[in-house]
């Protein structure tokens, strides 16, 4: 086994992300809720077995080309941050900051809370009491009623302890990371074999294979509800880059990040779609979009195995969303990290632990708000402007694949985007594409997530003119 490399000083990250930690990073983040709540909301939208598979296999070629595509980035420029330092290079230190900000405001910190809340759904199964709509308090403030459910309560509690845990060095949340990646993997590959080989369910619930049924209460068009359908999706393909954000920890990053990002979004990609399809196998599409609380694998794990399977795959699923937001509250906080040494962010939030050599600061400060945004929305709306938040930023970042090649051609890049120009140019029409769609399907939401993009532009001009009247 390799040892550690030393860092210069105390005040540095220190390389201790393998390959194998990479990778697990990158599955174990995107492997969280989604897979086991998404697709019921998805059927929701568009009641057809088919036509919600084929948005599986759809999301995962996109999210496949955007892999590809961050790869020469990653390469490039294996520092910590990741993505907030490819659109700085790319664009401008405001573009940057606008990414750094949304992130940490609703896409990292909201999907840690969409995902605490799914883990405390799920906890919901052995402890009847937890759940949305068992309310532990209720506030009066003026006209509005501020209540905090128990499923918030113990969402609050998970991302606490993972807080803990992350803040005791890289070494142990990747030690954390592996062993829940493991297991999550293990128990879906369980659910989609066992499920096929004993379920009984029937193939004909995918028949016609692509018949599209849009319930005429939502009042919106084919293509629009088949974009906020794979919304849904997106978040769950989602947290695919954030081991980027880590890039300054992993040994050998110029082969390590790239190989990474593909060997995890195809796991990912094979994954979901296998699970999507034994969902719909052994529960047709209409009695998906009304399981309770959405909870559409603990529904085909019963199907399956009966009481017993039930408490079995949901113990599993806990497993899973338990270590997604492990992988997202490790990974994040480098990005806030990056920020606030480039004296953009707060400056506390570059401090690292001088025996931990994690930045502990912006790791506190992510979990303090992802459990503020933890209490403030329902799990669909946080997926939906979280996602589109994200899908915007993505998109603009391999836009910047083709602005570096003419602004920074003599940059270094040992590993080139794979099919360019032709490969990132369909993941920016897919994005574009699904970008207008959802601003049509779920304007509210998706404006959400457009005014807080824009709410950080005063934000940054005023950490900067802090920088310049300290002569910094």
């Amino acid at each position: 086994m390799a040892k550690m490399e030393k860092p210069q000083d105390k005040s540095e990250l220190i390389k201790g992300l393998t390959l194998v930690s990479a990778t697990a990073i990158v599955v174990g983040s995107m492997i969280g809720s989604g897979i086991f709540i998404s697709p019921s909301i998805m059927a929701g939208y568009v009641q057809s077995a088919g036509v919600v598979t084929l948005l599986w296999i759809i999301g995962g070629f996109f999210t496949l080309f955007g892999a590809l595509s961050y790869g020469e980035l990653a390469a490039s420029m294996p520092k910590a941050g990741g993505q907030y330092v490819f659109l700085k290079e790319s664009y401008s230190p405001l573009l940057g900051f606008l990414y750094g900000w949304t992130l940490f405001l609703v896409i990292q910190t909201g999907f840690i809370a969409a995902v605490a809340v799914a883990f405390a759904k799920y906890l919901g199964v052995f402890i009847p009491g937890l759940s949305e709509n068992v309310i532990l308090f209720k506030i009066l403030l003026g006209t509005h009623a501020f209540t905090i459910n128990s499923a918030q309560a113990v969402g609050i509690v998970s991302i606490i302890v993972l807080v803990i845990i992350n803040c005791f060095g890289i070494k142990l949340g990747a030690a954390v990371q592996n062993v829940f990646t493991f297991l999550k993997v293990m128990a879906i590959v369980l659910l989609v074999l066992l499920g096929f080989a004993f379920g009984q369910g029937s193939f004909s619930n995918f028949a016609p294979f692509f018949k599209p049924v849009i319930p005429a209460t939502l009042n919106i068009g084919l293509f629009a509800a088949m974009a906020v359908a794979l919304s849904k999706a997106l978040f769950a393909y989602d947290a695919w880059n954030s081991v980027t954000f880590t890039a300054e920890e992993i040994r050998d990053a110029h082969k390590n990040l790239p190989l990474s990002l593909v060997l995890g979004t195809v796991i990912v990609t094979l994954l979901y779609t296998s699970a999507t399809a034994v969902y719909f196998y052994l529960v047709p599409a209409t009695q998906a979009a009304s399981v309770p609380d959405n909870r559409i694998a603990a529904v085909a794990a019963q199907v399956i195995f009966g009481g017993v399977g039930l408490y079995f795959i949901s113990a599993a699923i806990l497993v899973s969303t338990f270590g997604c937001n492990n992988g997202l509250i490790l990974s994040g906080p480098r990005v806030y990290y990056a920020m606030a040494k480039d004296r953009i962010f707060f400056k506390r939030l570059a401090t690292i632990h001088p025996k931990y050599r994690t930045p502990v600061d912006a790791i506190v400060a992510q979990g303090v708000w992802a459990c503020i945004l933890t209490l403030t929305g329902t799990f669909s709306d946080l997926l939906t402007y979280s996602a589109f938040a994200s899908v915007v930023f993505n998109l603009m970042t391999v836009v910047g694949i083709y602005i570096l090649r003419k602004k920074q051609p003599d940059l270094p890049r040992s590993h080139k985007a794979f099919g360019y120009p032709v490969v990132p140019g369909l993941y920016i029409l897919i994005a574009v594409a699904f970008v207008i769609f959802i601003l049509q399907g779920d304007p509210l939401n998706s404006l959400k997530g457009l005014a807080l993009i824009v709410l950080g532009i005063p934000v940054y001009y005023w950490f900067r003119f802090r920088r310049e009247k300290s002569g910094e």
